[in-house]
């Protein structure tokens, strides 16, 4: 039995190609800088109910700088790292992957797998607007009929 849609028609390609991020995305509320330490990091995420914060300049513009998220913290855990030493700049060596708010979910979805991450940040002129994660692209692209 095929659940793609009436009578088994295939998704709706052009659909996936007009959803775009901006659909989609969260506001990143929950930020943190970089100086801060990787307990805090956890701290903050369980009171958000969050899986990643954005980290951003702590010179009031909020530009973003990457990414710290719980499976970051887990790894810290894992290694025997001291959570109250380990600074967020210690975990910023990745390259900071980021889509605008007008990518669309189809390209948002390949760059997630091409990259292996669950978590991308929107950006815009310069300025943090947003985060959409797996689940949120997951979400859009089951939604397709």
């Amino acid at each position: 039995m095929s659940t793609s849609g009436p009578r088994g028609a295939p998704p709706d390609v052009d659909t996936a190609r007009s959803t775009r991020v901006r659909q989609l995305m969260r506001p990143a509320a929950t930020t943190v800088e970089p100086r801060a330490h990787l307990a805090a990091a956890a701290y903050l995420m369980k009171k958000s109910g969050g899986s990643a914060l954005v980290v951003t300049t702590d010179d009031g513009n909020r530009r973003p700088l990457g990414i710290v998220t719980d499976s970051d913290i887990s790894q810290a855990v894992a290694d025997g790292r001291d959570l109250e030493q380990v600074r967020i700049s210690d975990l910023l060596g990745r390259d900071m992957v980021e889509v605008a708010p007008g990518t669309p979910v189809d390209e948002a979805a390949r760059l997630m797998l091409d990259r292996g991450l669950h978590h991308l940040l929107v950006v815009e002129d310069g300025q943090l607007v947003g985060i959409v994660d797996v689940m949120d692209v997951c979400r859009a692209l089951m939604a397709f009929p």
